[in-house]
């Protein structure tokens, strides 16, 4: 009896101590499942994990027909969208070694204008095959080379003149007369000029590193060393009268060439600073400098300094070549001069309309 009522005891310890502990760790359950609660609320709603795209570059496959056969030249593959004309026609040349890039346009249709070499394949592309037509530009020379040849020319060719070598001019004639102080004052006109575009070429300007047709700087240089042999050859001739005005018409008329010389290399100066130039370039403003104050009344001064400069040159001298040679730059300048002013009415929105191209209120 008394074993088991023992039993009986022991067996109720035993259930007192699992209700006890059950109770424990259902305490424990709630405390975990709030913490877990609290946190999860804390830290706001679930965001998704994000997928990685990996982006497919495109590539196009260039097929370059000759413009007049309309034959397959050669396929240029693996063009990216960034890729450029320029690089085609880099890929060209490695296929077709004898054609040098400057010497290659590309036209996206027969007959077509010529594909600019900044022009990205991605503009003119309208599936992963594309054609271009390919023409050869003949032997090209860089803008570099014809500026220092059409200028060290003249420089070259005016001094000869200024020597009076034996064979221009008769030697008794030469040594006979008198040189008129302009003669004199002419040849520094003259080489202040050249010297000037010479160092401008090489220090200011700059100048693209694109290419011309051979045939433009035999024009050029023909143009600017005939003239100058031409005016030359009056100039520093042993029967040459000088002005009409005397003294008074050279000076007059040297001081406003210098002055025209020195307002041109300004506005030079600031045409070549990297806020003009480019795509993303702004109008030029004048500055400090007086010299580039003329900005406020036409679109290129530079332009009327250069006529003002040559005309200036003509009243000093007083011959016909000179004349004529200003007479001709006047009109290539001013032609020049009206094709840039319309440039600028349409990329700049702050221009003034009351400007003019190149002579304050007339033209």
């Amino acid at each position: 009896m008394f074993k088991r009522h023992k039993s009986l005891a022991s067996e109720r310890k035993r259930e007192l101590f699992s209700r006890g502990a059950t109770r424990c760790l259902l305490k424990n359950d709630l405390r975990n499942f709030h913490s877990v609660s609290q946190l999860v609320l804390s830290a706001g709603p679930l965001k998704p994990t994000p997928v990685v795209k990996h982006s497919k570059t495109a590539h196009f496959e260039i097929e370059i027909l000759d413009a007049e056969t309309r034959k397959q030249i050669c396929i240029v593959d693996k063009v990216t969208q960034t890729s450029t004309i320029h690089d085609v026609k880099q890929k060209f040349h490695k296929a077709c070694p004898k054609w040098y890039p400057s010497r290659i346009g590309l036209q996206l249709e027969y007959g077509g204008p010529l594909l600019k070499d900044y022009i990205r394949i991605q503009s003119v592309a309208a599936s992963s095959i594309i054609t271009l037509y390919f023409t050869d530009l003949g032997q090209q020379v860089s803008w570099t080379t014809v500026f220092l040849a059409e200028y060290i020319g003249p420089l070259i060719i005016y001094l000869l003149f200024y020597l009076r070598i034996p064979y221009i001019y008769d030697a008794q004639e030469s040594s006979r007369r008198l040189r008129h102080p302009v003669v004199h004052l002419a040849c520094f006109c003259h080489c202040i000029h050249y010297i000037r575009y010479l160092l401008e070429t090489l220090l200011v300007h700059k100048v693209s590193g694109g290419h011309t047709p051979l045939k433009n700087l035999i024009v050029g240089c023909a143009f600017y060393w005939g003239f100058t042999s031409w005016i030359a050859y009056y100039i520093n001739h042993p029967w040459y009268t000088p002005p009409s005005f005397g003294n008074r018409q050279v000076i007059v008329s040297a001081i406003n060439f210098l002055i025209c010389e020195a307002g041109n290399h300004f506005i030079n100066v600031v045409l070549s600073h990297p806020n003009h130039t480019g795509n993303n370039a702004c109008f030029p403003s004048p500055t400090y400098n007086p010299f580039t104050w003329l900005f406020l009344l036409v679109s290129c001064p530079n332009y009327t300094y250069e006529i003002g400069a040559w005309i200036s040159f003509t009243v000093m001298t007083q011959t016909l070549p000179v004349g004529i040679f200003t007479l001709l730059m006047s009109i290539q300048m001013s032609l020049w001069a009206q094709k840039k002013h319309k440039i600028y009415l349409k990329k700049f929105d702050s221009y003034m309309n009351r400007k003019s191209a190149l002579i304050p209120f007339i033209l």
